[in-house]
């Protein structure tokens, strides 16, 4: 479904950030992406979507294709058309416009009236606590409802690949464990296959089915899920794990073997 292969990304004509960076994302997976701040997985997910351009970077070497189609030259309105949808760190609501307003803000690529009242029933099966909410201003919503609401524009849109970047970043654990739960059934249920930043590598294992791990700007790592986690350097370095299932610091940790995969 998703190609990136060996991209480059500088900002300001003068920071590389992404160092020939590939991955894929298969259609109906939940892929996650892990690595610590600063390794480029936010700026990953920018490249994908077109919104690299508002912060004065550029993919400036290698390809970014989406169901067959180039679209790392494309702009992010004719990528979202396609049916990609970045769901932002922070949450990012329209705060002055009210839930509901900004449930319909997401609608744009949908022409049909009833299909805009389905997809709107099914955002609030998912989120019901949204009914309630749909005339109160995004401004003064919970930042658990905020962050259901911006899942939800993500349903109201036409969105085969949602992107998601740290959705669990402030929320209690018990509305991540929540969200993350819904997540999978979108997944599974509307068939919307999503592609995840998480720092909490516990949680992103615990979903998806394939996993990267960045450092500096390059993929260092990738297995499945199930061999990411018996990996010794993954329970050290992202679960905070020894050999003995230990709780350690990571700055306690004296080394740590990256497996590097060097791109050809």
């Amino acid at each position: 479904m998703l190609n990136v292969n060996n991209i480059e990304v500088i900002y300001d004509d003068v920071i590389l950030v992404l160092k020939g960076l590939s991955l894929e994302v298969k259609e109906g997976q939940v892929v996650a992406l892990l690595g610590a701040n600063g390794a480029g997985k936010t700026t990953t997910l920018k490249a994908i979507s077109g919104l690299l351009k508002v912060e004065d970077g550029e993919v400036t070497d290698g390809t970014i294709e989406f169901m067959g189609t180039r679209i790392d030259k494309k702009d992010a309105e004719e990528i979202v058309q396609l049916g990609i949808f970045q769901v932002m760190e922070g949450r990012c609501v329209f705060e002055n416009l009210t839930a509901y307003e900004n449930l319909i803000a997401a609608t744009r690529t949908r022409r049909s009236r009833k299909e805009i009242r389905e997809r709107f029933d099914t955002v609030l099966e998912y989120f019901p606590i949204l009914k309630s909410r749909k005339n109160s201003l995004a401004g003064y919503l919970s930042g658990g409802e905020q962050q259901m609401l911006v899942i939800g524009r993500a349903l109201m849109a036409k969105t085969r690949l949602m992107m998601l970047d740290e959705p669990s970043l402030g929320l209690s654990p018990i509305l991540v464990a929540e969200i993350f739960k819904i997540i999978k059934k979108v997944n599974e249920e509307q068939n919307i296959t999503v592609f995840l930043v998480e720092q909490n590598a516990h949680l992103a294992l615990s979903i998806a089915e394939h996993g990267y791990v960045m450092e500096n700007g390059k993929v260092v790592l990738d297995d499945s899920v199930d061999r990411l986690r018996e990996n010794e350097d993954i329970k050290m370095f992202y679960l905070g794990l020894t050999e003995m299932g230990a709780k350690r610091s990571y700055r306690d940790a004296k080394f740590y073997k990256r497996r590097k995969r060097w791109l050809t």
